[in-house]
């Protein structure tokens, strides 16, 4: 809480500029030693400090703790700088490069004054949002940080001018960014040292070109999954059944030489290895030689995937993958040939080319068949030509010299699949049964011959542990035999104590005040059949809800019971007093909660049973029959009715927090009922409502409710603005198209309304069979609800008022919501008048203003 953007809140969408904002947050917390949010403080830190800043007085938020042991220039930056990193309108945010030039000192930092940090409204949307002083900065600011890398490239390549180019293809991430970000008197040694690093990685040394492992004891690998490096010097890549493992070399390698070639380099490897399986003729699954963009492989499954992909990104280009094979199980979904192949993979498991595992004998030119799980050990070459872009697979019994025919052959760019900077290794799986995958040796080489290997140097293969088997008699018997004894004396004991566990409760002596309000365990266990999956209703956020029927007083009726895990060390007095507390809400559009029961780490609450289910599945479900507008129209009334009595109409001010259609349920009269007060917080008539987490609904979140953590009533009618536009149009708040981008339902109903054509947004499923005045005054009141600012938002008493007619609701253009200008305005202390011009929207009604007029 306090690092969140304003647009998360709206778009549920990351970006560096929301990255930026946290890290806003980030450094005026180290600078000032508080918290984005403290839990009893009325402010939030940023408009604490922003408030000093105003005053001239920004020093006096430094940590209290420093007793002016600090350099004021350092520290005043820094908080600047954290001010404008926390700026509510994206654009107007510096990027993280502009961020580590300031604190570098590599760039002026640019004058703040008040018309910019104050988030003034009327200036940002003359502007459109894009206030020319505010973001001077980010077109005036030259780029310097590279100057030290320019100076260091130029000595290095005389023959570049500049060096721009060489540092991008030097430095291809962000080494040269993260160096300048230390401290600055040791920052220009530090940059040296980082684009020496990268310069040396991507052009190596005559030594650094290759590498020779005649056995592995004491190497330097990058190991992970069940791969080890036996005593003896072996990569064992698997040891059992169901298991992946991976060696890599630890240091990455460049294919292309020289670096500014579009090409891939020569390579060549040769590596040896052996398959032992626990039985003779059956193994999972194989090994692989791989090059691969990174080390990190855990998101990748076994068997016939081979450690090397999963089945969602398995074939696609972004991969860049290449690896050969040795697989020893047939896979029909993947195109094996058969269960003993060689193959090359291009970013998938289906392999480009393939060949049943031998090789050719050079004096016969004989096909010489080989099998991969015969235990023995066996020697691969893999060599790539670049310029003539051939790729070689030999194969053959160790001992015997490298064919000069090669088992596979194909021609075969790699420089679309091999990424500049990648890593070298072995992968390999197994599935069902037992089998234990071996490297021997191996070397490598960039533009020539691996070195050779010497097999007499090379670790000797184990022999295969033999199991004992005890018999078989004695391994089912003896288990019966104790299980049986063991069960005879537990059970009549378990018997005695079955019912009273059963139905066990947690009760305690200041429960007895609510009375009438609790349930007996044994009565809801009844009810609902013992809790059965065919009482199921369904598993929400907060628990299990099932459906039961309660025996009072020789009637039937029916309830819905919701499941909840309590810890009962928290407050348990206060919430239960809440519980009872909601229980005596009373309206016909809420869900009557009619009582609770207590166990330990569990809470049952008992609400009335809704037969018709949930508003949502009747909008989204396309196996229910379509709600008609004016039952749909009821419900939103009703919706808003039964929020208005939460408001402003009971003993207490009740905050819902998850308005959502999931949480409006439907009675046998298709009634609309809101729901789920788990999730309300209670507070007094006139007092500030609790600073807490974010409970809720991506989609249904107010940008404040965000930033601040505060919920109010405000926020409901946010929640229930979205719920509006869901309600007329049939769609969720937040979807993807065919092409998986994110569509944001404010959005859309947006950008018909600037076309003047907002009843286009209406369920194409009604068919035009709807009150067109209705549908056009329920999706203006939805886009009112969403007013970026709390203080443009009607109440609820307004919204209930538009929606029966009795009073006539404002006139509003597109203009007056250019939401992506106004969704990041969230300071809530801006000037006075800017509050007043805004709240007008909600609040003036003039003559013949009409939302539900025109279109």
């Amino acid at each position: 809480m306090g690092y969140l953007a304003p647009e998360l809140g709206h778009r549920a969408k990351a970006t560096p500029y929301t990255d930026v904002f946290a890290f806003g947050a980030f450094l005026l917390e180290v600078t000032c030693g508080r918290r984005p949010v403290e839990q009893e403080a009325p402010m939030v830190l940023v408009d604490w400090v922003l408030d000093y800043w105003r005053s001239g007085s920004i020093m006096e938020t430094v940590d209290p703790r420093l007793r002016n042991g600090y350099a004021e220039e350092e520290v005043e930056l820094v908080l600047r700088l954290g001010l404008l990193c926390s700026h509510p309108l994206a654009s107007a945010r510096p990027s993280m490069r502009q961020v580590v030039q300031y604190l570098n000192g590599d760039s002026d930092f640019p004058e703040l004054r008040t018309a910019q940090m104050g988030f003034s409204m009327a200036t940002l949307l003359k502007n459109k949002g894009l206030n020319p002083d505010a973001m001077s900065y980010a077109m005036t600011s030259s780029s310097s940080i590279d100057q030290a890398t320019k100076l260091l490239v130029q000595k290095l390549h005389p023959t570049t001018e500049d060096g721009s180019d060489k540092i991008r293809e030097l430095c291809p991430g962000s080494c040269v960014t993260v160096a300048m970000v230390i401290i600055r008197p040791i920052s220009s040694f530090l940059l040296v040292l980082t684009v020496f690093h990268c310069i040396k990685l991507v052009e190596p040394s005559a030594s650094e070109n290759q590498l020779a492992f005649e056995g592995f004891a004491g190497a330097n690998l990058s190991l992970d999954g069940a791969a080890a490096v036996t005593p003896s010097g072996l990569i064992k890549l698997t040891n059992d059944k169901h298991t992946r493992g991976h060696a890599f070399y630890p240091t990455p390698v460049s294919f292309r030489l020289p670096p500014n070639s579009s090409a891939t380099g020569s390579f060549s490897a040769t590596f040896v290895f052996a398959i032992v399986s626990e039985h003779a003729e059956l193994s999972d699954h194989g090994l692989a030689f791989l090059v691969a963009p990174s080390k990190n492989l855990s998101a990748t499954t076994g068997a016939q995937y081979l450690g090397l992909m999963n089945i969602s990104d398995n074939g696609k280009a972004s991969n860049h993958v290449f690896a050969v094979e040795l697989d020893t199980v047939l896979s029909p979904e993947l195109h094996d040939i058969d269960s003993n192949h060689v193959g090359i993979d291009v970013n998938s498991l289906q392999s480009i080319q393939s060949h049943t595992a031998g090789y050719y004998d050079d004096s016969t030119g004989a096909f010489m068949n080989l099998t991969l799980i015969s235990r023995k050990a066996m020697q691969v070459w893999v060599d790539y030509n670049g310029q003539a872009m051939v790729l070689n697979v030999t194969l053959a019994p160790l001992g015997v010299s490298k064919p000069k025919k090669p088992l596979l052959s194909t021609a075969l760019d790699l420089s679309t699949v091999v990424e500049d900077i990648t890593y070298i290794g072995f992968s390999s799986a197994t599935g069902l049964s037992i089998a234990y995958h071996y490297v021997l040796g191996w070397s490598f080489s960039l533009n020539g011959a691996a070195p050779a290997l010497n097999p007499s140097k090379l670790p000797v293969l184990p022999k295969l542990e033999q199991r004992h088997h005890r018999s078989e008699i004695l391994v089912v018997v003896l288990p019966i035999a104790t299980a049986a004894l063991v069960i005879g004396l537990l059970l009549v004991g378990f018997m005695i104590v079955k019912r009273w566990f059963m139905y066990a409760e947690l009760r305690e002596d200041w429960e007895v005040e609510f009375g009438p309000q609790r349930f007996s365990y044994k009565d809801l266990f009844d009810a609902t059949q013992g809790f059965g999956s065919k009482r199921l209703l369904g598993i929400g956020g907060f628990g299990r809800v099932y459906r039961g029927v309660l025996s009072v007083s020789n009637s039937n009726s029916e309830i819905a019971v919701k499941r909840v895990s309590h810890d009962s060390r928290q407050g348990v007095k206060e919430f239960i007093a809440e519980v009872v507390s909601m229980g005596r809400l009373r309206h016909k559009n809420l869900v009557q909660l009619l009582g609770y029961c207590r166990r330990k780490g569990e809470l049952l609450l008992v609400y009335e049973y809704m037969s018709n289910g949930s508003l949502d599945k009747h909008l989204h479900d396309k196996n229910k029959p379509v709600l008609d507008w004016n039952l749909r129209f009821h419900i939103i009334k009703g919706i808003a009715s039964g929020l208005l009595y939460l408001h402003e109409e009971w003993e207490q001010v009740v905050v819902h927090r998850d308005i959502k259609a999931s949480n409006v349920l439907l009675n046998n009269e298709m009634n609309g009922c809101l729901g789920d007060f788990g999730l309300a917080r209670l507070y007094d008539h006139g007092t500030n409502p609790r600073t807490t987490h974010i409970v809720g609904t991506m989609g249904y979140l107010s940008p404040e409710l965000l930033r601040t953590g505060k919920a109010s009533p405000a926020t409901d009618v946010f929640a229930f603005g979205v719920f509006l536009l869901e309600v007329a149009c049939g769609r969720r708040p937040l979807e993807h198209d065919l092409q998986d981008n994110q569509v944001v339902l404010l959005d859309w109903v947006l950008e018909n309304w600037n076309r003047g054509q907002i009843l286009d947004v209406v369920d194409p499923r009604l068919s035009s069979e709807y009150v067109a005045e209705e549908a056009n005054l329920v999706l203006k009141l939805g886009l009112l609800c969403l007013q970026p600012l709390p203080s443009a938002r009607p109440s609820m008493r307004q919204v209930l008022q538009y929606l029966n007619g009795t009073v006539l609701a404002p006139e509003m253009l597109p203009t007056d919501l250019d939401y992506d200008t106004l969704m990041f305005l969230q300071n809530e202390r801006v000037e006075s008048y800017t509050m007043l011009e805004a709240s007008s929207l909600a609040t003036t009604v003039g003559p013949g203003s009409d939302l539900s007029g025109g279109r």
